[in-house]
Formats: structure tokens, sequence, C-alpha cells
């Protein structure tokens, strides 16, 4: 993934600029790296893959570089993902990434593995800024890096149940792994 993510810092930058709302496509290719025992793209390799997509957006967005000067860094807190079809080795595919919502807790992306039109895979995930003197990135002070008003674009309804359902307590409560 080391050679992907370097390749991707490379060629991102050569490619059209996007908006950060714009629908964000990268193409790749499933290498034998990739694959499971089954012989089809191992389901972790896709969430692996999927950081590269909202790199690639982040970077083609000029949002990257801003994040960067700022000390502030994203983290990943939620991802859920639903595989439908099965990939293969050196198979063609195009990652889409979209941002479909902001609040308070993070930024809401919506990401999918499509081969000729049809979704193989898709998934959402919930990320969150940080700062790297501590403390989190506000909605504010993001809103106004990447020049958007994320106040107007909340997420999904099903997303709140969603975040509430899968979120463990925070690092400084206790977190005990009990099964009831």
């Amino acid at each position: 993934m080391i050679f992907r993510t370097l390749l991707l810092f490379i060629t991102s930058r050569r490619r059209s600029p996007l908006h950060v709302h714009d629908v964000g496509r990268m193409p790749i290719r499933v290498l034998p790296t990739d694959l499971d025992i089954l012989g089809h793209m191992n389901n972790g390799v896709y969430f692996s893959i999927m950081d590269l997509g909202r790199f690639d957006l982040m970077i083609r967005s000029g949002l990257w570089p801003k994040l960067r000067a700022k000390g502030y860094y994203p983290v990943m807190a939620n991802e859920t993902g639903t595989f439908r079809k099965s990939l293969k080795p050196w198979q063609r595919v195009i990652l889409e990434s979209r941002i479909v919502g902001y609040d308070a807790k993070g930024v809401y992306m919506e990401q999918r593995f499509v081969v000729d039109g049809e979704i193989y895979m898709g998934a959402m995930t919930r990320a969150a800024f940080l700062k790297k003197t501590g403390g989190r990135v506000s909605l504010q002070e993001l809103s106004e890096l990447a020049g958007v008003d994320a106040t107007t674009m909340p997420p999904p309804a099903w997303i709140q149940p969603w975040v509430d359902s899968v979120t463990l307590p925070p690092t400084r409560d206790p977190a005990p792994s009990d099964w009831v």
C-alpha cells in the first residue's frame, strides 16, 4: 500500500482539479497483493484503498496542503461497507469518493468501487479532523479552510442512528470488553 500511496501523491497533482464537493474518481487495478485466499480482493484491502480515494480528493481540491499548513490531519472514526460483487485479479475499477455531509463530529463520505458503471462495493465513512497541537478541528475551522459552508450540508437522516449504534466511548472513558 505504501507504493500506491507514494504514486498517488505524485499522480494526483497532475490530474484535473476538483472542488471538495465533486465526485472524485480514481482508477485502480486489482493487484495480486490485494487478494485473499479465495482469489478475490480481500475485504480489508477495500478500506485501505478507500484511504487513497479520500487523499486523492483532498489533494485535487487543494485541501491537503491547507490542512498540512495548519497542522490538521484526518482520522477515520467509522466505516461501514457493503460487498456486492467480487473484484478479481487485474480487474480495472473506478473508486468514486464524495462528501455527503458534515456535522460537529465529522465529515461523511460515500465511496464506491465501480466496474463498467456498476457498483461492486459501497461504503460510508466518518472522518474527524484533529490538530497536531491537540484537540479537534471545529466545523467552522474546517469550513473556512475548505472554502465551503459545511453547515448547509448536513449528513443524510439515516447517518445519526448509524453513528449512535457504532461509536465506541471516547478514549478517556472506560471501554471494557464485556460480552453480554
